[in-house]
């Protein structure tokens, strides 16, 4: 297996897991539960692959399709054991995206993209599923909750990714550091309340 399928795996084993938490507080059917699931684990990586015109991953290799359902029934007899699956969801998705955005960017590598290509495909692997999750089960969108780093998170990780591959480091290095990053920010967000300005209205001039 290499290094671009490994990820491609992970994210939607855990991305899955994700979508079932939510899917189990929404108290969703099994069947709910599958399609939320998969939704969550293969929509970023769907784009991703649309746009860089390669095969997207999931068609080419259905086994993914069979992780995310592994993963959406796992939650659904077991996410009552969790003593607050509203808590659980962000952490769990915080891992998630740090191991999605350095897949987005290896795909856009593997393709020869040049580095803004690079880093937009690690935010939209990184944000899509959870955003389609979320408008689906008619919840704020995590990736745009008020100064949430999120995107932010998976921009600067994918930043840093492009960055180590400019002063040359391999490929797996700039993953690392990618993955890292994004998972560093994420964390802080969460656990400390990082938070980027807001807009806040102000009445017009007179």
């Amino acid at each position: 297996m290499n290094a671009l399928a490994f990820l491609d795996y992970a994210s939607v084993f855990v991305f899955a897991l994700t979508g079932a938490l939510v899917a189990s507080r929404a108290q969703l059917d099994i069947v709910g539960f599958v399609f939320i699931a998969c939704l969550t684990a293969v929509g970023g990586g769907t784009v991703r692959d649309v746009i860089l015109d390669r095969p997207v991953f999931w068609v080419d290799s259905p086994s993914f399709i069979v992780v995310a359902s592994i993963a959406a029934f796992i939650v659904f007899f077991t996410a009552h054991l969790l003593e607050s699956r509203h808590r659980a969801i962000p952490w769990i998705d915080a891992f998630a995206l740090a191991v999605a955005v350095p897949a987005g960017v290896a795909a856009a590598v593997a393709v020869g993209a040049v580095w803004p290509v690079i880093v937009i495909m690690g935010v939209a692997t990184g944000c899509f599923g959870g955003l389609m999750r979320d408008v689906v089960c008619n919840e704020v969108p995590l990736v745009l909750k008020q100064g949430e780093l999120y995107v932010t998170c998976a921009f600067a990780g994918a930043g840093a990714a492009g960055v180590l591959l400019h002063l040359g480091q391999p490929l797996p290095i700039a993953l690392a550091g990618c993955a890292f990053v994004t998972l560093a920010l994420r964390i802080g967000s969460i656990a400390f309340g990082w938070r980027l300005p807001v807009y806040k209205s102000r009445p017009p001039r007179a």
